[in-house]
């Protein structure tokens, strides 16, 4: 146990006791038959139900199982950020406790890592299950964040994937708090393979990601990783107030050479309200990248973690 494990497998989990048994007992056949030595990290991101007490009674007997029971939920990214934090295998594998990251591609995984390739990044062949709201919106985020970010990010890729120890080292040179890991992953590059796979249903209980979630999710990826909303609504406004000049030298010809004439209050309001709509979208977008320094400049830990079992010593971390 003191040596250095070829694969730790890193698990958050919130609520997840339903179908804890089942998916434990499938990810370590998985992993045991994909490498001799091996961890399995889970972290308690906040459970309300029996996770963290199954999660301790498999424990006991097994001690390449290690706990993290976080002091609240912090969110998926806080929870994942713990459990990268605990890792100490040459190689990572990230994978969801639902089954819709499915364990039996993780010999095929390791197998890839081991030929060479330092990420492994499994895809979803499509999203026919989902919902066509669903479907759309993410197309449509894709599109767009790969347009406009740093790097892009592959469409229908999770955070479920493995990675070699140079990329968590580089994972944890980045200091920021608010964390994006599915842009994270693509943005210190290396060399990327990928596996098509059709993503079943959730085994038990039901997805904590509301639509509202995913907006705000997707907002905080882009601002994240991309000015570009702020370049957009600078010369948006460049060009209106170019729009407008243009407007104002045709109104005092107009003037001069026919006289005054009385404006309409519908194209009066009409403007109003644009430009108003306008004032306030850019205002909001500026909003957002204040509200990231916000949360940058406090510099307050991104999880505590109340309690840990099989882990030597872990304290809340940057």
């Amino acid at each position: 146990m003191n040596s250095q494990p070829e694969i730790s497998v890193v698990v958050p989990l919130k609520d997840e006791a339903e179908g804890l048994k089942a998916f434990v007992a499938t990810l370590q056949s998985q992993v045991s038959t994909a490498a001799d030595t091996y961890e399995c990290i889970f972290v308690d991101d906040g459970s309300q139900d029996e996770t963290w007490r199954m999660l301790k009674e498999l424990a006991r007997s097994e001690l390449r199982f290690k706990l993290l029971r976080l002091s609240r939920n912090f969110g998926k990214d806080a929870a994942l950020k713990a459990g990268l934090d605990a890792a100490t295998g040459r190689a990572i594998i990230v994978i969801d406790a639902d089954f819709q990251d499915p364990p039996h591609l993780i010999n095929e995984m390791v197998e890839r890592w081991r030929n060479g390739a330092e990420v492994v990044t499994p895809v979803r062949r499509n999203r026919k299950r989902d919902s066509w709201c669903k479907r759309t919106s993410s197309k449509w985020f894709y599109k767009a964040f790969n347009r406009i970010a740093d790097s892009e990010i592959p469409e229908n890729a999770g955070d479920f994937r493995l990675f070699d120890r140079k990329i968590l080292d580089a994972l944890a040179a980045c200091p920021e708090k608010n964390r994006f890991h599915k842009g994270l992953f693509n943005w210190v590059g290396y060399r990327n393979e990928y596996i098509e796979f059709d993503r079943p249903e959730r085994a038990a209980g039901s997805s904590r990601w509301s639509y509202w979630r995913l907006w705000n999710y997707a907002l905080d990826g882009i601002v994240g990783f991309s000015s570009a909303p702020l370049k957009i609504s600078s010369y948006l406004g460049l060009v209106i107030a170019f729009g407008a000049f243009v407007y104002g030298l045709y109104l005092v010809v107009y003037t001069l050479l026919f006289g005054r004439d009385v404006p309409g209050y519908a194209s009066i309001m009409v403007v109003l309200l644009f430009l108003g709509g306008l004032n306030l979208l850019a205002m909001g977008i500026i909003g957002q990248y204040l509200a990231q320094i916000f949360q940058e400049v406090k510099a307050r830990p991104s999880y505590f973690v109340a309690e840990h079992v099989n882990v030597t010593e872990k304290s809340a971390q940057a």
